[in-house]
């Protein structure tokens, strides 16, 4: 699995078993993004966690010039089949096999326009990833931990929306991942400025990726 990180919460990636995703796609009005919403004229889905403009961003506008399918919590897959894109619809709890994958929609502790906020587990045959979105700590991350065995967890680490470095540093205890991206951070003043905070706590509990806009890593 290859991972690009486009800026705040917004992620392109590019599965082990082909298929390509977009996660989150704010980059429209983000002044940290690594794109353009017109850069991405393939992608096979975009995964949205829940519709928050941060997170929501540009998804509509790329599913329907390029053909995308919107995954994403039921009340906002519906807003997006008014438009025409093809939709799969989930809850949290649920699970989808499509081209390959097998996507998990699990419980994100945050807030909604519509619907419920989510994360989602990511599997594709070779590796697990675990896109949190928005969301503080939660008991149930040391569930997520002990269903899967993840090779990579995305965290929010920013502060005042979502877990700090402190309770970031918790969750990975919990979901005990081999490798973490922190996310969330540094795009607005209301933010902490960087991750190193977070990188310091976390120690060798896992491998943290601290990437710029723009960087990508490769889970190994």
């Amino acid at each position: 699995m290859e991972v690009r990180y486009l800026g705040h919460s917004a992620f392109f990636v590019r599965t082990g078993s082909g298929p390509t995703l977009l996660i989150d796609p704010f980059l429209t009005g983000n002044p940290k993004a690594a794109a353009k919403a017109s850069d991405f004229r393939e992608v096979d889905a975009v995964l949205v966690t829940h519709d928050h403009d941060d997170h929501l961003g540009d998804a509509f506008d790329i599913c329907e010039r390029t053909g995308a399918t919107f995954v994403s919590m039921f009340e906002v897959a519906m807003q997006a089949q008014e438009k025409g894109i093809t939709v799969e619809p989930m809850g949290v709890g649920g699970a989808i096999t499509w081209r390959g994958l097998r996507l998990h929609m699990v419980n994100a502790q945050h807030s909604s326009g519509v619907g419920h906020p989510s994360g989602f587990v990511i599997e594709d045959g070779t590796d697990t990833a675990y896109f949190a979105g928005d969301t503080g700590l939660f008991g149930d991350m040391r569930l997520i931990g002990e269903i899967w065995k993840l090779d990579l967890a995305v965290l929010p680490v920013g502060d005042r929306f979502t877990m700090g470095p402190e309770l970031a540093t918790r969750a990975v205890e919990f979901l005990r991942p081999r490798h973490v991206i922190p996310c969330h951070y540094a795009t607005f003043d209301q933010l902490l400025p960087d991750a190193r905070r977070f990188v310091q706590l976390v120690g060798d509990r896992a491998r943290v990726h601290a990437l710029a806009p723009g960087d990508t890593m490769t889970v190994d």
